[in-house]
């Protein structure tokens, strides 16, 4: 693979998209309610994590799946096929795995469309933003 393909200021753009994404998604505003009682999470336990390892490290892992979308979309891309390399990123890989572990887990089909659907949605906004800007 020729690593001079890719556009990492898109990589860094795209993995950032991933916290504006999920800065909408678990808010009030959307999913914060069901997500936080289908983990059982009260707003006084989430304030005991350590926020810069949570942070930092949900900020490189978001690196690393944009680079890894980024090398898949090498070579001639455009927003469509970004969005539909994303979806199958997405929903494909990310979502269904996650759908294994939950029925492993017995976790709620809820918690399954949070969690999923918020994946599904980043990596779809990651295609499209790797797709375009070339």
């Amino acid at each position: 693979m020729d690593l001079s393909q890719i556009n990492y200021a898109a990589v860094v753009v795209a993995a950032l998209s991933a916290f504006v994404i999920g800065g909408i998604w678990y808010s009030p505003m959307l999913f914060a309610k069901g997500w936080m009682a289908e983990n059982g999470f009260t707003e006084e336990s989430l304030k005991g994590g350590n926020m810069a390892m949570i942070f930092g490290g949900s900020f490189v892992l978001s690196l690393i799946m944009s680079f890894n979308l980024a090398a898949f979309l090498a070579g001639p891309a455009d927003l469509v096929w970004g969005i539909t390399a994303g979806a199958l990123a997405g929903i494909g890989w990310v979502s269904f795995s996650i759908g294994i572990t939950y029925l492993f887990e017995r976790k709620s089909m809820k918690l399954f469309l949070i969690n999923a659907g918020y994946h599904a949605v980043t990596f779809m906004v990651m295609g499209a933003i790797l797709g375009v800007w070339k």
